[in-house]
């Protein structure tokens, strides 16, 4: 059997590579996958800690809400300071390091005040490190290249977090929920010792990471970052805002919706399903995001966001008509296709828009937002909607706005592979320094 060569290539790297720039994209695979284990830990394993803890629901709910709400405003801030900083793998490192301590501190103590610290700082550390990832990628292989490291960097993601989820599930079944926070801890020290390949990469040339002095042919230097000006004017980004404010509107609620519906229709075992339902997705991550960050460089990002975008009405159409409990898992493939799509063409817009103006940790957080604003409201939404008439109803209403999200991202949307956005400079380079 032969392995696709997009896949062939996210494993092995380019042969012809500089060995520095290889050993450095190697560095950055790891830091993706273990900063994926890292994160699998704060996902449902906190909420069956605390309950076996003695927590009341309402006190979970509480910490879990300040933790969202931190999260959400601290996306902007976080990009921002991302753009600022002179070295992003040392911001990057910092935030790795905070994410671990408050993983032992919450295995270490399960006080209200230790657990909301550990939460409010996780969600903190989680607003610096998603950019800072995304923007040392850029400083690392440049605009030519940075569709195919975002699909890599999203393959490693996923394989880390299946695999994490499965290994700590493990370790709460066969030692106990506490452990599994002190695994997730450990994990920081991979992750750390990953960023320092990338560090000690001369890889790049100045050409590909450029640092913000490095301006060819005295041109004026960029700035180190944007600002709300240049976000302000930035008219395909805040169309891309509202198009994915709408998108996760309707999205974040479906999954959720699809449990209540299985654990509901099916006789033997929802559990089995709704994980079926969880991993089904990230495999199609892992296995399409590379395909998706080479076909952003040659298609055009544009036709691949309509896809991705596309497949969210289609999917909640198909769960409103659905009667067979495994259907649903079939039909959670197209939550594939919507997942590594925007995981890998979000942010290439967002460093298209910026190249000529900077602030691409900045867009990422007016992005993340907007996601996240979205977010907030879908399952309290879909939740009436079932409530008042019914999860068939409910689909078809989520439906609906996947529908206005996808019309938006057709009408208004852009084509930005030629870096299209508010311009400076045409000759202007990323200044990152990793």
């Amino acid at each position: 059997m032969t392995m696709r060569p997009s896949l062939m290539r996210i494993l092995r790297g380019d042969p012809n590579a500089d060995p520095a720039l290889r050993r450095g994209e190697h560095g950055l695979d790891w830091f993706s996958f273990f900063c994926a284990n890292l994160q699998t830990g704060f996902g449902p394993f906190v909420s069956v800690y605390l309950t076996t803890s003695k927590w009341t629901q309402t006190d979970i709910g509480l910490v879990l809400m300040i933790g969202g709400l931190v999260g959400l405003f601290g996306q902007i801030p976080g990009g921002a300071l991302v753009d600022r900083t002179r070295s992003k793998a040392l911001v990057a490192g910092l935030s790795v390091a905070a994410i671990g301590f408050a993983a032992l501190c919450v295995a270490v103590s399960a006080f209200f005040p230790v657990i909301l610290f550990a939460w409010v700082l996780h969600a903190a550390a989680s607003c610096v490190l998603s950019p800072s990832i995304a923007t040392i990628s850029l400083g690392l292989v440049g605009y030519n290249r940075i569709g195919h490291r975002l699909g890599r960097n999203a393959t490693f993601a996923s394989v880390g977090s299946a695999l994490a989820a499965a290994g700590m599930g493990a370790v709460g079944y066969y030692i106990s929920n506490q452990a599994v926070f002190f695994v997730t801890a450990l994990l920081a020290a991979p992750a750390i010792a990953a960023l320092g390949l990338i560090r000690r990469s001369a890889g790049a040339p100045p050409d590909v990471r450029p640092d913000i002095d490095a301006v060819p042919n005295g041109a004026a230097k960029p700035k180190a970052g944007g600002d709300w000006k240049g976000i302000a004017k930035n008219r395909p980004l805040l169309i891309l805002a509202l198009a994915t404010a709408l998108f996760y509107l309707s999205n974040a609620a479906m999954l959720p919706l699809v449990g209540s519906v299985l654990t509901m229709r099916s006789v033997h075992s929802p559990t089995i399903l709704i994980a079926a339902c969880i991993i089904v997705p990230q495999i199609m991550v892992a296995i399409l995001s590379p395909m998706v960050g080479t076909k952003g460089q040659s298609w055009g990002r544009r036709p691949l966001l309509l896809i991705g975008f596309a497949a969210l009405p289609i999917r909640g159409l198909c769960l409103g008509l659905v009667q067979d409990p495994t259907m649903f898992v079939v039909v959670q493939l197209l939550d594939g296709i919507s997942a590594s799509v925007l995981g890998v063409i979000v942010p290439l817009i967002a460093a298209d828009t910026t190249r000529h103006n900077g602030g691409f940790a900045m867009a990422q957080g007016v992005i993340g937002t907007a996601m996240g604003l979205g977010a907030s409201f879908s399952s309290t939404m879909a939740g009436a909607l079932t409530d008042h008439y019914g999860s068939r109803f409910a689909f078809f209403g989520l439906t609906g706005i996947a529908f206005v999200a996808l019309v938006v991202a057709a009408i208004f949307m852009p084509e930005t592979r030629d870096g299209t956005g508010p311009r400076q400079r045409d000759d202007a380079l990323a200044s990152v320094a990793v």
